[in-house]
């Protein structure tokens, strides 16, 4: 089963860097060019020189991102900017946030996961990764030895003996690390470094599985970087584990606009859909009361919105097993149950012709988290159709990742998102 280590993660130092709001960002991949800007500016040591750095017309394999963040590393850790932790350790860390109306906490533990094929069925995805983005953080591996962002891993622990021994052993304790970022939400770190409870906690998770929830493209890369190097202390990688049982695991949808289809007729459309759907319009308010809508029909089954010029619908799938029978046959039980799985074969590739390839290329698609932006597109003329989707459960994820499948492109966002810089793992640190 899984294999988590302790290790000597690098902080900063609170003595040279007084903020330490200033100098974290949200994860690489949802960083635009604006936010790389501003990150930038905000602090000498953010921790964007050293996980998406800038890019210039004159670099060269002598200078570029990659041996820029090395000389950054190096830099900040002869200036004490960045200090190593004096044992090794786990680590507590909490995340606070508002859904809905109501403050939530979701509790991970920071650890070192050992890489290994998903074939040893230890450590599972859930969804597919492109080659670009490995590439990238290959590259930066290599120079750095170092893993700035966490991956986003779960684990099923139903009797959360992991978070017990977590939370008592920091009960009296003030948090080592506590900020409020930029989007107003906590992040708070303590560190375990007691070795008999170290010891457990890797005892008890040497019983489980990981499934990863984000970061698939960080741990291939990972994966491949201890298959290059081939040395003892090179096969892991910074992951934060979050129980499947905790309070504050929340899992938004990420919806499908769908526009640029020539000669598309809505009339025409509803008819199609008809064939399978129970198709509704909805005229009970505003676009807050259709989704409360959308989502209590979801639970009684396979439920979608559609929002068009044509007015607000409500989609509901007439006959699951028949709908099953036009899913792809290699497909596990578990992956055909999924919502979007539905919506984007039967929908997308069957109804509008917008195949797989098409999906992958976002040639007449996007995909978005936000109902606000959903609308306003299709409002403004920019796309056609908007889908609304009922966000997936864990266990469906959970259940898709055992069958060994993966779950159809954009199928979860995993909310809130771990913040880069509270803690690196410098892999050449023993």
């Amino acid at each position: 089963m899984a294999k988590i280590h302790p290790f000597r993660g690098l902080r900063y130092n609170p003595e040279k860097v007084a903020n330490l709001a200033s100098v974290v960002t949200p994860p690489y991949d949802i960083i635009d060019d604006a936010a790389q800007a501003r990150y930038y500016a905000e602090h000498p040591a953010n921790i964007i020189r050293l996980e998406l750095g800038l890019m210039f017309p004159q670099d060269s394999p002598e200078n570029n991102r990659y041996t820029r963040a090395k000389q950054y590393l190096d830099k900040w850790l002869e200036d004490e900017i960045l200090v190593p932790e004096s044992s090794p350790a786990l680590y507590l860390y909490q995340q606070s946030f508002e859904h809905r109306g109501r403050d939530m906490v979701r509790t991970g533990l920071v650890c070192g996961l050992a890489v290994e094929d998903y074939s040893t069925g230890n450590v599972l995805p859930h969804e597919e990764t492109l080659s670009k983005p490995k590439a990238d953080r290959f590259q930066l591996m290599q120079h750095t030895r170092c893993n700035f962002s966490s991956i986003f891993g779960l684990y099923i622990d139903e009797a959360k003996a992991i978070d017990g021994l977590m939370l008592a052993y920091t009960q009296d304790r003030a948090p080592d690390i506590d900020i409020i970022d930029e989007a107003g939400e906590g992040h708070r770190i303590w560190v375990i470094d007691d070795a008999s409870v170290l010891s457990s906690i890797v005892q008890i998770m040497s019983k489980k599985k990981i499934y990863i929830a984000d970061g698939h493209h960080r741990y291939e890369t990972a994966l491949d970087f201890a298959k290059s190097i081939k040395k003892a202390g090179y096969d892991y990688v910074l992951t934060t584990l979050v129980n499947v049982y905790d309070e504050g695991l929340v899992v938004f949808p990420t919806h499908r606009l769908v526009g640029n289809l020539p000669d598309f007729d809505h009339p025409t459309f509803r008819k199609k859909l008809a064939a399978l759907f129970e198709v509704e319009p909805f005229t009970g308010g505003n676009v807050a009361a259709f989704l409360n809508e959308v989502e209590t029909a979801g639970q009684n089954g396979y439920t979608f919105g559609m929002y068009s010029k044509g007015g607000l619908f409500i989609l509901k799938l007439k006959d699951p097993q028949a709908a099953f029978q036009r899913l792809p046959e290699d497909k596990s039980d578990a992956w055909k149950a999924l919502d979007v799985a539905i919506l984007d074969y039967l929908v997308l590739d069957q109804i509008l012709n917008i195949g797989e390839e098409q999906r992958r290329n976002q040639e007449n698609l996007a995909y978005t988290r936000s109902e606000r932006f959903l609308a306003e597109q299709v409002d403004g003329g920019h796309y056609q159709i908007g889908f609304l989707l009922n966000a997936t459960k864990v266990q469906d994820i959970v259940a898709v990742a055992n069958a060994r499948d993966k779950m159809p492109q954009k199928s979860t966002y995993f909310y809130p998102k771990l913040i880069t810089g509270l803690i690196v793992n410098d892999l050449e640190i023993k």
